[in-house]
Formats: structure tokens, sequence, C-alpha cells
């Protein structure tokens, strides 16, 4: 079944515009998360600079996702057959409210009463803490960056760096709040205390829930990466292991996994490879694995050759830590578990345009997202085609006001005349009148008062230049 617009509204959060104003108002984010991305962008460009090969390997990545995503039907029907027969239950799942009916029912079923998960956008994308919350369960998040923004009560800022936006000395008093222990901004004591908290959760837990980075068709196989060791313990400690993964995450054979491995790491964190690759091929009995293919979406995005390749993403987090406007913003201001420029390109997709449809206009088009994407996905070209979908269907983009401005912007562009008279309209009018607020005085109206928390407004000019340039030119 398909969420309703009001559950849709619920899980999307705020509009690009608030949210990117509400990340203003936490002093230390845009800097803190700027920072975090900086060096992480330094990191992959290095470690990619030493591999003569890496072009090869983005253009081999690449050519591997069109041929999957063309042929992705035929590829879950093969999965779905290999997990089967090597002991794994493969369930299917059309939305967010039937992957979680899903999991409460296995975890019901089996008495289940604490969770402990390792790090995954998709369970992030359907709300599953939430799900598990409301029903009784117990879920406790197990890398470390999803254990503090779960601590904080907060959403990830980034897809592989969950807590970027949290210095050393918050999560120092974060921790010291919450779990009542000694302050210090000792990164090692800090990850000694997390450890400590976790071990026995892991001991107690009955169900255990991942991700999954690559699913391979040929063999059934699971791929999941990490650096913690937290994901394998999730996988293996409990006797249930349930992995939720969107249709897109396959790959055709085996073969393809290693290109994919070496883009993976360098891109995200500048590795060679990732700590823990972990390659889950059924379970052993009396274990048992479930695996949920989650749509959620993922399907318009496939009918819609123009958007198509925003499922080759194999969420590195690369062209965030490149992209100007978040870096400047941060993730929360994407209102969604998405963010970023590969935000921008799917959650139009997977949350109505009526919701979303600002996403695709938070980006300055510079490219650099596309340079960074370690599979070529053509990110501006599909901003520049969800821009036009915005615009002429219903989405904030086509509301009153929006086409007022636009109307009048075009006729002011029609002639000099009309030109000048805007320009004296905003700099003797508009501009005045923005500076100061009827209900207080000598402060900003309510439109600037966001604005002016990251910047200064400029005062009114004297005369503006055009008048400046007639009064010096003979």
């Amino acid at each position: 079944m398909e969420l309703s617009m009001q559950a849709k509204l619920a899980t999307f959060g705020m509009p690009f515009d608030i949210g990117a104003t509400a990340g203003l108002a936490e002093p230390n984010a845009p800097p803190v998360v700027a920072a975090s991305a900086a060096r992480a962008a330094h990191s992959k460009a290095i470690a990619s600079e030493r591999i003569p090969q890496w072009e090869a390997w983005r253009e081999t990545a690449h050519r591997i996702k069109a041929w999957t995503i063309a042929h992705l039907d035929r590829l879950l029907v093969q999965f779905e057959e290999q997990v089967t027969a090597r002991g794994g239950k493969v369930l299917w799942a059309e939305d967010a409210a039937q992957a979680n009916a899903i999991i409460l029912d296995i975890a019901q079923g089996k008495g289940v009463r604490t969770v402990v998960k390792a790090k995954s956008m998709a369970t992030e994308e359907i709300g599953l803490n939430h799900a598990l919350a409301d029903a009784g369960i117990r879920s406790m998040e197990t890398d470390l960056g999803e254990y503090i923004v779960q601590l904080a009560g907060q959403r990830p800022t980034h897809i592989i760096g969950p807590a970027m936006h949290m210095s050393a000395a918050e999560i120092g008093k974060l921790f010291a709040e919450k779990l009542g222990t000694a302050y210090t901004e000792s990164p090692e004591n800090l990850i000694a205390e997390a450890r400590k908290r976790l071990r026995q959760d892991y001991l107690d837990a009955q169900l255990g829930i991942s991700g999954v980075n690559f699913g391979v068709a040929e063999t059934g196989t699971i791929v999941v990466v990490e650096n913690e060791g937290n994901g394998g313990l999730s996988m293996a400690a409990p006797s249930v292991h349930v992995a939720v993964t969107g249709i897109e995450k396959l790959l055709p054979r085996m073969a393809d996994v290693p290109v994919f491995l070496n883009l993976l790491a360098r891109s995200g964190t500048g590795q060679a490879l990732s700590t823990y690759t972990h390659f889950i091929q059924g379970p052993e009995s009396p274990r048992e694995l479930y695996v949920i293919l989650l749509d959620n979406g993922r399907t318009r995005i496939l009918a819609d050759r123009a958007s198509r390749q925003s499922l080759y993403c194999i969420r590195c987090g690369a062209c965030l830590n490149v992209c100007p406007v978040y870096r400047r913003a941060g993730g929360w201001a994407y209102g969604w578990v998405y963010p970023g420029p590969i935000g921008a390109v799917t959650t139009p997709h997977l949350v109505p345009l009526e919701l979303s449809g600002e996403l695709p206009f938070a980006s300055s088009l510079c490219g650099a997202c596309q340079e960074a994407c370690p599979v070529k996905i053509d990110i501006p070209h599909q901003l520049l085609h969800l821009r036009h979908e915005a615009v002429t269907r219903p989405s904030p983009m086509r509301s009153l006001g929006e086409r007022l401005t636009w109307r009048l912007w075009s006729w002011a562009m029609r002639g000099p005349r009309r030109y000048r008279l805007l320009g004296w309209l905003g700099l003797r009018v508009a501009l005045p009148l923005a500076r100061r607020s009827p209900w207080k005085p000598g402060k900003p109206g309510k439109w600037l008062r966001a604005w002016e928390r990251g910047r200064d407004l400029p005062e009114v000019p004297a005369q503006s230049f055009k008048a400046w340039w007639r009064s010096r030119t003979p």
C-alpha cells in the first residue's frame, strides 16, 4: 500500500528553504560539516590519484550498473532463487509501511525484545526504529555515528558520517547527559564508553538488522562493508538476521564485486578497502536469514529514463563532500534521509513532488558531484530534468507567489525602462521595507531574519550603480 500524504509529510520533515535556514540557527553545525566534508573529499582525491586505472574503474562500474538496472526484473528473480536455495527467505516490500510490517511480524513472532542494528540507510528511509519503538521493541544502533545521533534524538546528517555535524565536545556533553558518564572530549574514551554500553546489547539481542551494500544475483550473496566491526556482530550475534535492501543494490556476478569495493572505500573515506567486508552466503542452521527487497518508489525512478541513473548510486557520500550547497546547509536542510546532490535527485521520486519539489533547485549545477561520483552518475542533468518536472507539475515551485515573481521578472527583462523601474522599486522600496519589521523597529522583517543568521544585509546605497556610473562618465 502507498503511504498517505500526511504520513509522507511527517516522514519528510520540512521544505528545503526552512531546513536550510534552520541549519544556520545551529552555530557550530555548518563549519563542522564543511570541514569534515572537505577532509573526506581531500582523502578521496588523494586515494584516487594514486590509481592509474581509476577512470577505467569508474567507466566499468557505470556500465555494470547500467546493465543491472536495465535487466533488474530478471536479476531480482535470480537473486531470490539463489538466496532461497541457500536457506534464506526473501520478502518483497512495496513501501515503507509494508517493510516495517514484515519486520514487526518476524520480531513479534519470535518474541524479540531487543534489536541491534548495523548502519543502514534503507532502514532510515522506512523509519524502522520508530516502528519498532511503537511496538515496544528496543532497537539499538551499533554504528558509532548512528549511536550518537540516536542518543541525541536526531537524524544523520551524512550518508556515511551520521554524526559529522557534532564536535567531540558536543558528543562528550551528550554522553555525560544521556549515559551519566564523566565528561570527556577524548575520542578514545568516548569510543570505549560506547563499546562498553553496546557489548551487552549484542548478547541480549534476539534479532540483528543490517543493510546491504551489494547483492549478487548469480550466487545470492549479500555483501556488507563497514569499518567498526559492529556490522558483523549485529549480523552474527543474534540468531535471526534481517537484511533490508533497495531493489537497485544488485550486481549480476561475483566477478563484478571487486571493482565496486575498490571504488566504494576510496570514494567514501579514502581507504584502499574497508576494514571489514562481509560475504553472507545464507544462514547456518538453526540460524535464520531474511532478505527484504524494498521498492518504496524505486520502480518510479526505473520508469523515468531521464532519472534512472540515480539508481546506480552505491551510497559512498562522495557527492556530498564536494557539494558547496551541502557544505553550507548541512544534511538536515534536505528534509529527509538522503541529503546532498544524490538526495536532490532521488527524494523527489521517493517523496511526492508536492513536498520535495524544491530539492532539485538546491544546487549550483557546478558539476563537482558528477566528477566525484565513482559510478559516473550524471547528477547535473538529472537535476535539470527534475527542475522541469517541478515547474510543470504540482510542487512548491508552482505556487502562486513563485509564478507571479517570475512573470514580473520576465516582464522586466523585456526592456531597459522596465528593468530600471524594477531595480528602483527593489532598491528604494523593497529593501528598505525588508530591513525593518513593522512590529519591531530596527529589526529585519521575517523574510530576512533567516538570511541574517549567517549573513549581513547590505545597507541601502545613496544611489544606484547606473546613477553612480553616469555621474562619472563624460
